[in-house]
């Protein structure tokens, strides 16, 4: 949190830390504690950073129905939570391809999907890069989550943060999922 806070304070932004549990969103006084935690924040200019509270949450650790699983489904459902019109993923690669780029040299970008079936899901593959956990799969099962709850889903390269500008100015950029 002192990164953020640091980062952060260089543009004039203040952060603040939520940290999330399975109970804080399936109990329904907590869920709208919670979102009303983030609309005031938000509402006073403060960037909400938000992780798994692994303290409390030990069980999902251990156990094989975890909630998050990771930050790409916890960004969705903190978008679903909030009432999001857009979710942008960051990943190591540009977006969503028909096979993986990193062997196939010829791999082409999708640069929409309207709908996550079985045929996409059987393009992502298995886990992604060494310091994920699920790749490009984990990615579609967050975005179907949030585009099941109509929120656009962009999956685009983290190296270039400066494509926030152009999915805000509706330029398209990396993968979009359509909302239903």
């Amino acid at each position: 949190m002192h990164l953020y806070d640091k980062f952060f304070s260089e543009y004039g932004k203040m952060v603040s830390q939520i940290l999330l549990s399975g109970d804080d969103v399936e109990n329904p006084v907590k869920k709208q504690n919670l979102r009303n935690t983030f609309f005031t924040l938000i509402e006073h200019n403060i960037i909400p950073i938000v992780n798994e509270n692994d303290s409390v949450s030990y069980t999902e650790i251990e156990s094989n129905d975890r909630l998050f699983g990771d930050n790409d489904m916890l960004s969705s459902v903190v978008a679903v939570l909030c009432r999001a019109s857009k979710l942008v993923i960051f990943s190591d690669i540009d977006g969503f391809y028909n096979c993986d780029p990193r062997l196939h040299p010829d791999a082409k970008l999708i640069e929409e999907i309207d709908k996550i079936d079985d045929e996409v899901y059987k393009l992502a593959g298995g886990a992604g890069s060494r310091r994920g956990t699920g790749g490009m799969r984990t990615k579609l099962q967050a975005a179907a989550l949030a585009t099941s709850q109509g929120i656009d889903t962009i999956i685009t390269n983290g190296k270039n943060p400066a494509a926030l500008y152009n999915i805000i100015e509706g330029v398209p950029v990396g993968t979009k999922f359509k909302a239903q």
